[in-house]
This record gives structure tokens, C-alpha cells and sequence, in this order.
């Protein structure tokens, strides 16, 4: 195959440059390349770099890559857990993600919604008896409750905290270094251990989640031999239908954030109606940092844009870069709502959880989760809910992943509207 020479990072590994830079990393070397692909060394093994709206519709196609094996032992171990459906490839992934989706239903998000502003009722009692709340705390409970009474997943209310805590760690420490990365992997171990014993319960007849629910759907879940899932991979699964809800804390701050920063907005979104929330919360996903890359290998051989990509080869998506690319987003580092106006949706230009086909792709299946949690999340804090900002620190890292409010936002004061 003719091929032009890939551009080139040089030097033997680029894994602090990572770290250092963040989500700006790949970014960053886009620009000074001026090409949407390149070449570098990252923990030890050569890996290409690509973004943009045409290097996000290669990156999902199974032809062309390969997701088994690829993410690093430390976000298998805390974030995403061993054999669960991201790592799975070609008929076993449709199949696993068939029983995702199943979960995604107009009705099944309905009741979503419902028990999310049941659980955000609930927490708003308790924060007008108390002087300071911490949001991204809060939330995170909010959402573990919401999250395990959305699943079928019976909740202790004493093992609350311990459980909202442990789902955190989950998200909050898979690039951590020492003692916080290891508390997340022993969470890991912990949460799947707890919904293994559930997911046995049910199968033996002595639990009954309602039917349909992700707990009741996953424990009787047959694969393509029409074998039920292993008890520990059905744990997994389980599992990651809840962290990425309670991951949506982080959203639920950046909300906040973006209410504070541009208060313009706040007439619009309540005199507006349904479209505008949604617009909003599309902006706030788009702008701000969330996943920053995803990972995948060459399946096989081919050449794009006229360069050669190698059978085995890691290669990374530009998430943060892509949903931040000049060339896709007219002013990308301004705030504005209303570019989703007259957007006509693209599964690759705008991609905070990834892109492509929900069913047939890796495009995370809890985005319509996701965003129907944070529109009712966004209705308290604009419509239902009264509070004061007091003076904090409301800067965010662009390093540190996941990437959140150094504050936490912390809000006072608080009342019903």
C-alpha cells in the first residue's frame, strides 16, 4: 500500500505528557501538527492519535478496529470492570448491547424521571435544614439512590454512603496514582461482589426485581449459546448501569457552573420550554470536559487520508477535541446554548460518551439517561430551588480526569422556590 509518512511525536514515550496536559493533550498536538492524525509512544507502545468529525466515523467501524483487550488493566479494574460490554467485539457486542438498550425505553425513562425528582424532593428537604451543601456530594447520592431504585437494585439505607462512595471511586480514580486508584479498584471488587449475591438471589428465586428492570433483565440475560452470563460478568454489567448514572454528578455541577457563569440564560430556561433545557444541557455536555478519549486497535490493515494504519496498533479518539473543533463548531470555546437550535445531530461530530450507532456501535447507551437526569436536575436548580453561591473556588482542571469544580460548588441558603 502507498502511504504519505504519518506526522510524528518524537521521543521514547509521552505518557507524562499526558498527565500533564490532560484533556488538551491530543489537542494540543492536532494543532501544532495542523493534522487530525499522528503518531506517538504512550505507555510503552506506539499509539495514533485522531479527531474530528471523519476520524470519529473511521473509529467506529468495525472493520476497522477492535475494542477486546485494549483499555488499560487500571480502567478495566475500576471503571468499566473486566467483560463488561465496552471490551466486547463484532456479534457478542450487538447482542450484549441489544439487552442495553432494552433498558432505554420511552417508558423505562419516564420512570427515570420520575424517581430522580422524587430523590431530588428528598435531598431539597433535608438541604433547607442544613447551612452548606456540596453538590457534587450531594448528587452523587441523589443519583446512587435514583440509580439502584431505577435498576431493581435493593439499597440499605444504612449502606447508602458507603455504597455512594465506593460508585464514585469508580469513575474518580481509574488515572489516579497510589492509595485513591487502589481504594477504586477495592470498590470495584466490593460492588460486584455485593450484586453477584443479588444477581444469585434472583436466580434462585428468593429476590424479585421488577420485570424489566437492569437487575431483573441482566440475571436472566442468555448470551449467543443461550447461556446465562456468568454470575461475576453479570455483576459487571450491573454495575455499569449505575456508575454512569451516578457519574452524571459531575454534569450536575458543571450545570450548576454554567447557570452561575452565564446568568443571561436563566430567563430563557424558564420561560422556555422543553427544547431549550434540552439545548442547554446538550451545550454543557459539549463544553465542558468529561471523557476525553476513547481507545480502540487496528483490526486490520488500511490506509486513511492516505496513511498507513497497522494491524494491532492503539489507536485514541479525540473526544474533548472533537466536541471543541473550530472546524465543526462555529465559536467552539464560547458557551451557546442555541447552536443546538437548528442541530441536526450527527453521531460523530458531537460525541461527549462517544459516537457512532447506539445499537450496532460503542455510542454509550445511558446518553438518553444521562440527559433526561440532568433536564430534571437542571429544572431544580433554575425553577424549584432558591440558593446563594458563596465566594469559592468555581475553576476546573483541565489535567485532572474526571475534571471537576475545585469547590465542588458549594451552594447556601438553600429554599424552595
Amino acid at each position: 500500500m502507498n502511504s504519505n509518512q504519518m506526522p510524528r511525536e518524537e521521543g521514547i514515550d509521552h505518557s507524562l505528557s499526558f498527565l500533564r496536559e490532560g484533556y488538551l493533550y491530543i489537542p494540543n498536538r492536532r494543532k501544532s501538527f495542523s493534522s487530525n492524525v499522528y503518531e506517538t509512544h504512550l505507555l510503552g507502545q506506539k499509539a495514533i492519535c485522531i479527531g474530528g468529525k471523519e476520524a470519529a466515523e473511521i473509529f467506529y467501524d468495525d472493520e476497522k478496529f477492535l475494542r477486546n483487550g485494549v483499555a488499560p488493566k487500571r480502567v478495566q479494574k475500576t471503571l468499566f470492570g473486566v467483560g463488561g460490554v465496552q471490551s466486547l467485539d463484532n456479534e457478542a457486542h450487538r447482542h450484549r448491547k441489544e439487552m442495553f438498550m432494552s433498558l432505554m425505553t420511552p417508558d423505562k425513562l419516564e420512570e427515570l424521571k420520575n424517581i430522580t425528582k422524587k430523590q431530588w424532593e428528598n435531598a431539597v428537604n433535608k438541604w433547607e435544614l442544613t447551612d452548606e451543601v456540596i453538590l457534587y456530594e450531594e448528587s452523587k447520592e441523589i443519583l446512587c439512590r435514583t440509580a439502584c431504585e431505577w435498576a431493581g437494585v435493593p439499597l440499605k439505607e444504612e449502606e447508602v454512603k458507603e455504597r455512594t462512595i465506593q460508585l464514585g471511586l469508580l469513575f474518580e480514580s481509574p488515572t489516579a496514582i497510589g492509595p485513591k486508584h487502589w481504594k477504586g479498584r477495592h470498590a470495584r471488587k466490593n460492588l460486584e461482589e455485593w450484586v453477584a449475591q443479588l444477581i444469585e438471589q434472583v436466580r434462585e428465586g428468593q429476590l424479585k426485581p421488577k420485570e424489566g428492570s437492569a437487575l431483573h433483565t441482566i440475571s436472566i440475560h442468555q448470551d449467543l449459546k443461550g447461556e446465562l452470563l456468568d454470575i461475576e460478568i453479570a455483576a459487571v454489567e450491573v454495575v455499569n448501569i449505575i456508575r454512569p448514572i451516578v457519574a452524571i454528578a459531575i454534569y450536575i455541577n458543571f450545570t450548576a457552573l454554567a447557570i452561575h457563569h452565564h446568568p443571561e440564560e436563566r430567563g430563557k430556561l424558564k420561560v422556555a420550554n422543553n427544547q431549550y433545557a434540552q439545548m442547554f444541557v446538550q451545550e454543557v455536555r459539549r463544553y465542558y470536559p468529561f471523557f476525553p478519549l476513547v481507545a480502540a486497535k487496528v483490526k486490520n490493515e488500511f490506509v486513511w487520508n492516505g496513511y498507513t494504519f497497522e494491524k494491532g496498533t492503539l489507536t485514541l479518539l479525540d473526544l474533548y477535541g472533537t466536541n471543541h473543533d473550530a472546524e465543526l463548531w462555529d465559536n467552539a470555546e464560547v458557551f451557546n446554548p442555541e447552536r443546538f437550535s437548528n442541530w441536526k445531530g450527527s453521531p460523530f461530530n458531537f460525541i461527549p460518551q462517544g459516537g457512532g450507532d447506539y445499537l450496532l456501535g460503542h455510542r454509550c447507551a445511558g446518553e438518553f439517561v444521562t440527559i433526561e437526569v440532568m433536564k430534571v436536575s437542571l429544572d431544580y436548580l433554575v425553577n424549584k430551588l432558591k440558593y446563594d453561591l458563596p465566594e469559592q473556588d468555581l475553576s476546573y482542571s483541565m489535567v485532572s480526569m474526571p475534571s471537576i469544580p475545585h469547590s465542588k460548588i458549594i451552594l447556601t441558603n438553600v429554599e424552595r422556590n
